[in-house]
């Protein structure tokens, strides 16, 4: 296991020596929020943040993808043929993700990758990726990780983690991804043993600091139908302007939707984000629509993470408390009552 000491000046330039091996993601603010972009001559990375607006899932899960392309004319010899659009799987870095979003990957592999069905995109995306977290030492008052399985300084999902110590960032390998990652770092310095202690203190005073706590104890138990038919959904979704801010924000919302463009002769199917909140996505091809209510649709977004994925997987809820949909609620619903109320009921 590798552990190195990096001064904070320089390391945008220890990570600018890396695209020539990987395909550098980092964080960038961009007005008065992160998100993670391709680093690349100009960008200029930024770890003085809580947490990205988005979670990196796109870099695995592209927003809007091209599948397959096919032409139409048949003047050309492979008229009418779906072929594989090309696509890139070069090995790639995300550099400052969040334990809690590392951990989101760890959740939707149970869909995109399982003895049954395999996604190859995002599984080859995912094998060719290396996830360098980075400690959260200030949580946000709306994250409540330590509830859903992670934590401000867990490491599952990660290859290396990143701890903030001020003028230094300690940089620690936990798999031979990792290894191999920090094995291509220069300059930079074995990390000592104050240093080490300081990370540990580091990590206890940060679990102490979040605050905010959901009950998950109960929710297995429940039976289904009791819970769909809980009196509190109308007012849970009263203030619901369908917008579908919280499904894209989300690091383990997994919904898409397929559709075939053609320009004249030639044509892609292209898969794209979709969400459960949308009255689009329930909409048969006979105009008939099951969930063409707000109601039922707010209901089938908790439903979805926080009983059906722990009833099929039993491997916890399908949240990892990262609090994005808490903060940018544009009307204030709010998961973590959801969770008494469904853990109570």
């Amino acid at each position: 296991m590798l552990k190195k000491l990096f001064n904070k000046q320089e390391w945008t330039e220890v990570l600018k020596g890396l695209p020539s091996v990987y395909k550098v993601y980092v964080p960038v603010k961009e007005g008065d929020f992160h998100n993670f972009r391709l680093l690349k001559n100009g960008t200029k990375p930024g770890f003085d943040f809580q947490n990205t607006r988005l979670s990196p899932k796109s870099v695995i899960f592209p927003q809007s993808e091209r599948m397959f392309e096919y032409s139409m004319d048949g003047s050309k010899e492979d008229a009418n043929v779906l072929k594989e659009a090309p696509k890139d799987f070069s090995p790639q870095v995300i550099v400052g993700i969040r334990p809690c979003d590392a951990f989101a990957f760890q959740l939707v592999k149970i869909n995109f990758d399982n003895p049954q069905y395999q996604d190859p995109w995002w599984v080859q995306r995912m094998d060719a990726a290396t996830l360098v977290g980075f400690a959260c030492s200030e949580p946000c008052a709306s994250c409540f990780c330590t509830s859903v399985g992670s934590g401000p300084f867990s490491e599952k999902g990660l290859d290396a983690v990143m701890v903030d110590l001020g003028d230094n960032f300690l940089v620690r390998s936990i798999t031979p991804k990792g290894e191999a990652f920090l094995e291509k770092l220069e300059p930079g310095m074995d990390a000592d043993r104050a240093s080490l202690k300081k990370a540990l203190d580091l990590a206890k005073e940060s679990e102490k600091k979040v605050s905010s706590k959901v009950p998950t104890d109960r929710l297995r138990e429940k039976v289904v139908n009791e819970l769909f038919n809980a009196p509190f959904w109308e007012r849970v979704s009263f203030a619901c302007i369908n917008c579908g801010t919280c499904t894209y924000l989300c690091p383990t919302c997994w919904c898409f939707d397929i559709q075939d463009e053609v320009q004249g002769k030639d044509g892609d199917r292209i898969r794209n984000w979709d969400a459960c909140m949308f009255p689009l996505f329930t909409l048969h091809g006979s105009g008939h629509n099951p969930r063409d209510k707000k109601v039922q649709r707010v209901r089938q977004r908790f439903m979805h993470k926080l009983k059906y994925y722990v009833d099929k997987y039993a491997n916890g809820v399908a949240c990892v408390g990262c609090g994005r949909c808490v903060q940018h609620c544009p009307v204030n619903i709010d998961i973590r009552e959801v969770f008494q109320l469904m853990n109570g009921y």
